[in-house]
């Protein structure tokens, strides 16, 4: 959310690159009062700021097992040239709407909202190659050092781990900008 709006204010002179990091690599069942404990930190101010809709789990649905299905999902989204609006929508699933962003019939459902052929994305799912992908990024992340969601990278260089003020991300970048006309 605040990364986007980045990305739209400084649309003409960064792109940015989303990879998948797998906060929670293999699947692994988590008590539902203990995820509804945890999702407490979802209502501090920061995590409230740039624009997310979030708030304590509030079903009784099962909370995710792990992180490889939203991220297969995502770049599913992205091959159909969809990724920004389907990325948004199973964040808000997930954070507001309180759904199991691991099962498959929430990811389909989600991706029905957003209007993407649910038979052409549910193939994609199913391709190993979307699956070495995001394992494939994920390494990557590992030998950068990244550790935890979102973590920017610019130029090459980790630069910011956790999300941050959108005032910090728009230093970063204009800094940045600066360097390379004078470098």
């Amino acid at each position: 959310m605040r990364l986007a709006a980045v990305e739209r204010e400084f649309a003409d002179e960064i792109v940015i690159e989303w990879k998948s990091f797998l906060l929670r690599p293999e699947p692994r069942d988590v008590p539902l009062e203990r995820f509804r404990r945890y999702t407490e930190s979802w209502k501090r101010p920061a995590a409230q700021e740039g624009g997310g809709r979030f708030r304590v789990w509030s079903s009784d649905e099962a909370p995710p097992s792990h992180s490889v299905p939203p991220n297969v999902a995502v770049k599913a989204a992205a091959r159909m040239g969809r990724f920004d609006e389907y990325h948004l929508a199973l964040m808000d699933a997930y954070f507001y709407s309180s759904r199991n962003v691991t099962d498959r019939e929430t990811i389909v459902d989600v991706a029905r909202a957003c209007g993407l052929d649910a038979a052409r994305f549910e193939r994609l799912l199913d391709d190993p190659k979307l699956v070495a992908e995001v394992h494939a990024d994920f390494r990557e992340a590992i030998e950068r050092g990244v550790t935890g969601v979102p973590t920017v990278v610019v130029d090459g260089e980790l630069a910011v781990p956790g999300a941050q003020d959108i005032e910090l991300y728009r230093h970063l970048i204009r800094r940045r900008l600066q360097m390379r006309q004078s470098g």
